[in-house]
């Protein structure tokens, strides 16, 4: 049978079964959450449930790693080891596309991450991940930028390396093979 999303049981079962099979190898990632309250939460929001497949058909392996103090909402980051493969390779917003006059990368970090409906993380938020594991070990990751700082040509990117994390800034129209985004959904 078909949801009114378009989506059939079966295809929104399987990306159920992909995110309650990561929520069950990862506890550390989300200390005090019930995946029934998970799952209560996807089945009633069905939009939010084809926005985690778009974040797993890229690669972003996504999981719960906190509950949005103000709204009891889950949210959910890109949890890949690396940063997701499916988004690499890109500049980092869209003016910084059209800025480039030769050997274009084949988008924008922001103009994906709207596509996909996802926010991109911020400096806590990345740390946040972080604290829950080992991520970006041989990838970085874009993230979102102050607004200050992009009026400067510059954007924001985070990587973890020698036991640390690191955020640090690149000009927004660099794209790199190992460089690509993690993404945020509230559920």
């Amino acid at each position: 049978m078909e949801h009114r999303d378009g989506r059939g049981a079966e295809e929104r079962g399987g990306i159920m079964q992909v995110l309650e099979s990561r929520f069950a190898q990862h506890p550390e990632r989300h200390p005090g959450v019930d995946w029934d309250n998970v799952r209560a939460r996807l089945e009633v929001q069905p939009g939010k449930l084809r926005v985690l497949q778009g974040m797993e058909n890229t690669a972003g392996e996504p999981d719960v790693v906190d509950v949005d103090e103000r709204t009891g909402g889950l949210v959910f980051f890109d949890c890949s080891p690396e940063s997701p493969i499916g988004r690499r390779n890109l500049c980092f917003d869209d003016a910084a596309l059209a800025a480039r006059k030769r050997n274009k990368p084949r988008g924008s970090a922001m103009g994906e991450a709207e596509r996909l409906g996802i926010e991109l993380l911020t400096e806590g938020q990345y740390a946040l991940l972080q604290s829950r594991g080992e991520f970006d070990q041989k990838t970085s990751s874009w993230l979102a930028t102050p607004k200050d700082v992009r009026q400067r040509g510059g954007a924001l990117f985070g990587d973890r390396r020698f036991g640390r994390t690191f955020v640090y800034h690149n000009g927004a129209e660099s794209y790199y093979a190992v460089r690509g985004f993690r993404g945020r959904l509230c559920v």
